[in-house]
Order: C-alpha cells, then sequence, then structure tokens
C-alpha cells in the first residue's frame, strides 16, 4: 500500500496526518441509512475504478474508501452519505471520465486528520474534546478492506482539524 499522508503526530490513542490535495472519485447518495447506502457506493466506486469509465482504464484501487458522514446534533447520522477514493497517482493529472452520471471527479483540498477506528468515533470525539480544533458538523469513516473480510478488518475515524 502506498503511503499518501505525512504522519504529524503517532499518538496512543490517536493520529494526526497531513494529507495533500488531489483528486478523488466520489459518489453520493440520500434517503438511506449508512449500512443500507455503504455498499451501493463502495460497489460504484469499485467498477469506476476497474475499467467502467469512458477511457475502459483500470486502476490499481487505493485504500481507503473514504465515507463523508454527516452527524446531527443528538449524534445520529443524517441519511446523506458520500464515498469517495482517492485517484492513483499515475492519473492524478487527468482522471478517466465516468460513464455514470452519478459519479463525479472532485479536486479536494490538503487536509489535516484526526484518525481513529469507525466504532470509537465517539470516544475519539470525547478524548479530543475541546482542546483540538476539529469539525464537528462531518466526519470521514475510512475502510481498508474488503466488505467480505469476515473479521480483523481495519476502519478509521478521521475528523479534520481547523485549518487556522
Amino acid at each position: 500500500m502506498q503511503k499518501t499522508f505525512t504522519m504529524l503526530i503517532d499518538g496512543v490513542s490517536y493520529e494526526v496526518r497531513r494529507y495533500d490535495a488531489c483528486k478523488h472519485v466520489c459518489v453520493s447518495l440520500e434517503g438511506r441509512n449508512f449500512d443500507q447506502v455503504s455498499g451501493d457506493l463502495q460497489r460504484k466506486l469499485l467498477a469506476y475504478m476497474s475499467g467502467d469509465n469512458e477511457q475502459g482504464e483500470v486502476m490499481n484501487t487505493p485504500v481507503p474508501i473514504i465515507f463523508t458522514v454527516f452527524p446531527r446534533d443528538d449524534g445520529s447520522l443524517n441519511r446523506r452519505l458520500v464515498a469517495a477514493l482517492r485517484i492513483p497517482s499515475s492519473f492524478q493529472i487527468a482522471p478517466p471520465s465516468p460513464t455514470d452520471s452519478s459519479i463525479r471527479i472532485e479536486e479536494r483540498p490538503g487536509m489535516t486528520v484526526y484518525s481513529e477506528f469507525r466504532a470509537e468515533a465517539l470516544r475519539l470525539m470525547c478524548t479530543l474534546g475541546d482542546s483540538a480544533p476539529f469539525h464537528r458538523k462531518q466526519y470521514l469513516c475510512c475502510i481498508y478492506d474488503p466488505p467480505i473480510k469476515p473479521y480483523g478488518r481495519r476502519n478509521e475515524v478521521w475528523f479534520l482539524q481547523d485549518e487556522p
């Protein structure tokens, strides 16, 4: 796996990483819950990476798949979900055009993230408390392993650091 970030802090409870700006392939859906939608979004992204694009280009699928979720004030999740994959370095300048109109190529700005496992989002939020400046209106869920892997999967939660 190609490292695409710079480790700023490798803490006991969480990591702080810096990702440079780059292009991502993105797709979004609304109206259903995370578990119902996430599989559909993953399949669309993986089809694009597997050659279902105008140029028929097959690209190495990078990890992780990044899900942007939008928590409500009560902690429950909004029914809007955005899934993204980083376009591989060799395709950053001219990524293949999607054939599916729901898929878009997006230039994402550089970001600094606080990283922890998905199941630990609430704990990470409590750990950071008011001491760390981060976006509270959305966070990113990252999936590194295929959905068919039954155990030992690696999933993370990223909170975006507020940039000065």
